[in-house]
C-alpha cells in the first residue's frame, strides 16, 4: 500500500468546496487509520514483526500521539548553538539542562509546550549532531527529528558543511523545518539582517524563507553603570529577556493552519518507510528462502543424473524436477501456479536460453561446458560431471523463474531474454560447475554436504 499517495489523496478531496466536510476527512484521522491498518496487517509474517519490532514500537507511539491530539516540535543542530536555552525560552522555564560542556543532552527530552489549535504541542531536545565519538547521539537526534512534526534547526551563524548537509538531509526526508539563528544578540542589526539573508539564500530549496529567524534565547548580560545618591558609580549587571517573540508568533501561526496536516503528513511518511521496510525485509526473506528451494533442487537433480545418468542431449528434456521446484518457488512467492504454467514457464526460459547461447544451450553447448569439469571430453562424461552440468542448468531455471515470480510474474520492461542474459552473465560457469561436482560427488560417495 502507498501510504504517502492516499493521505495525499485524502487531502486534496478534502481540499475541495464542500458544504459540510465529512468527519473521515480529517487528515490526522486518515493518517491513524494508515497506522492501524500497518500494525494489523495480518499478512505480515511474524520473522518480519520481529526484525522491525522496532520500527513497530515507533508507529505505535506515534499512533498513540495522533490519538492523544499531540504535536512534537523538536530542537535541533550542532553541540553548543543553544538548542536547550532555546527550548527553555520558549516554554519560559529552565526545563531542559544547559551546560558549558559539548554533549549536555544526551537523550531525547520532552516537554509541553502550549495548546494550538485543540492540539497539545511539545518540545523535544535533542543531542548534537557534532559532538565527538557521538555517533549515538547523533543517531538519536536524527531519529528524534524523523519523528517530528516540525523541527526547529538551530545555528549561530552562517551554516557550516556538517550543517548543511544535516539541513539537507532533513529537507529530503520531507521534515517541514525552521531556520533559528539563536545568539542574535552578538550581531548588530545591520550584521543580523545579512546575516539572515545569507541564511535564506543557503537554505533556498530547503527552508522557507519566512521560516528563517533570528531569535535570542539566552541574551549575554549587560554590564550597567548607574551614579549613587553619593555621586559614586555603581557597577551591576541585568540579564536581558530572551528575545523569541518573532519566532514564537512563527510557529503558532504556521502550527495553527497546518499543523494537523503536518502531523498526518509526518505520520504518513513515516508509515510509508515502515511499510516499504517491511516490503523489502518480505522480499529479502523470500529470496533467501528460494535460494534454499533452487539449491535443494539444483542437489536432488544433480545426484539423480550422477547416480542414473542420461544423455546429455535430454537433460533439459527431463524437466520434472524443475516444474516442482518452479511450483515450490510460486509457494513461496504466494502466487497460484499451475504445473501446466510452470512447464510454459520453463520452455520460455529455456526458448531464451536457446537464442542467447545458440548451439551452445544444445548438445555441443553441453559438450563445451563439460570441458571445464572433465579435462575436455565431449561425448564420454563421469557421472558427476553430468551432474554438475544438471545443477547448472536448474539453476539457471530456478533464478530465471526467480525473477519472474519477484516482478509479480513479469519479466518487466525487457522480457524473458534480458533477464535471462543477466543471470548468465552474473554466475561464473566453471565456478558453479566445479562446487557442483564436488558437492555431487560427495553426496554419492555418502559423505556430508
Amino acid at each position: 500500500m502507498n501510504w504517502l499517495r492516499e493521505i495525499t489523496a485524502r487531502w486534496r478531496r478534502r481540499s475541495a468546496p464542500a458544504p459540510s466536510p465529512a468527519a473521515d476527512d480529517d487528515p490526522l484521522e486518515s493518517a491513524a487509520d494508515s497506522l492501524r491498518a500497518l500494525l494489523d496487517d495480518p499478512s505480515t509474517p511474524p520473522e518480519v514483526r520481529a526484525a522491525l519490532a522496532a520500527d513497530y514500537a515507533q508507529v505505535a507511539a506515534m499512533l498513540a500521539k495522533l490519538e492523544q491530539g499531540d504535536l512534537h516540535l523538536a530542537v535541533f543542530g550542532r553541540v553548543s548553538v543553544g538548542k536547550s536555552a532555546l527550548a527553555n525560552a520558549l516554554l519560559g522555564e529552565d526545563a531542559f539542562e544547559v551546560g558549558v560542556l559539548h554533549g549536555t543532552t544526551q537523550q531525547g527530552q520532552l516537554r509541553r509546550w502550549r495548546e494550538v489549535d485543540r492540539a497539545g504541542v511539545h518540545l523535544v531536545d535533542t543531542p548534537g549532531i557534532n559532538e565527538l565519538d557521538g555517533e549515538e547521539r547523533e543517531r538519536i537526534a536524527h531519529e528524534i527529528a524523523a519523528r517530528a512534526d516540525l523541527v526547529l534547526f538551530v545555528c549561530d551563524g552562517d551554516l557550516t558543511e556538517l550543517e548543511l548537509a544535516a539541513l539537507r538531509g532533513l529537507a529530503a526526508e520531507q521534515r517541514p523545518l525552521f531556520l533559528v539563528l539563536n545568539k542574535a544578540d552578538r550581531y548588530t542589526r545591520a550584521e543580523r539582517e545579512l546575516l539572515v539573508e545569507r541564511l535564506v539564500e543557503r537554505a533556498r530549496g530547503l527552508v522557507a524563507p519566512g521560516n528563517v529567524l533570528a531569535a535570542s534565547a539566552r541574551p549575554a548580560p549587560q554590564r550597567l553603570l548607574r551614579v549613587g545618591a553619593d555621586g559614586h558609580e555603581l557597577e551591576s549587571t541585568e540579564q536581558p529577556a530572551a528575545d523569541i517573540a518573532a519566532l514564537v508568533q512563527r510557529i503558532v501561526a504556521v502550527l495553527g493552519s497546518e499543523g494537523r496536516t503536518l502531523a498526518a503528513l509526518n505520520a504518513a511518511l513515516f508509515a510509508g518507510r515502515l511499510a516499504d521496510a517491511v516490503g523489502e525485509r518480505i522480499q529479502s526473506l523470500r529470496a533467501e528462502l528460494a535460494d534454499k528451494v533452487i539449491r535443494g533442487y539444483c542437489l536432488a537433480k544433480g545426484v539423480a543424473v550422477a547416480l542414473n545418468p542420461v544423455p546429455v542431449a535430454d537433460l533439459i528434456a527431463a524437466a520434472a524436477l524443475d516444474v516442482s521446484m518452479v511450483v515450490h518457488l510460486a509457494r513461496v512467492y504466494r502466487l497460484p501456479m499451475t504445473r501446466a504454467e510452470a512447464g510454459r514457464l520453463i520452455a520460455t526460459i529455456s526458448a531464451a536460453l536457446a537464442a542467447l547461447m545458440g548451439a551452445v544451450w544444445g548438445t555441443h553447448a553441453l559438450a563445451s561446458a563439460l570441458k571445464g569439469v572433465t579435462g575436455g571430453l565431449s561425448t564420454v562424461v563421469t557421472a558427476g560431471a553430468q551432474g554438475a552440468l544438471a545443477w547448472y542448468a536448474t539453476l539457471l531455471v530456478g533464478r530465471a523463474a526467480q525473477r519472474w515470480l519477484a516482478g509479480g510474474k513479469s519479466w518487466g520492461a525487457h522480457g524473458p531474454k534480458r533477464v535471462v542474459t543477466e543471470i548468465v552473465e552474473s554466475l561464473d560457469r566453471d565456478s558453479v560447475l566445479r562446487e557442483a561436482r564436488e558437492e555431487i560427488l560427495r553426496r554419492v560417495r555418502g559423505g556430508k554436504a
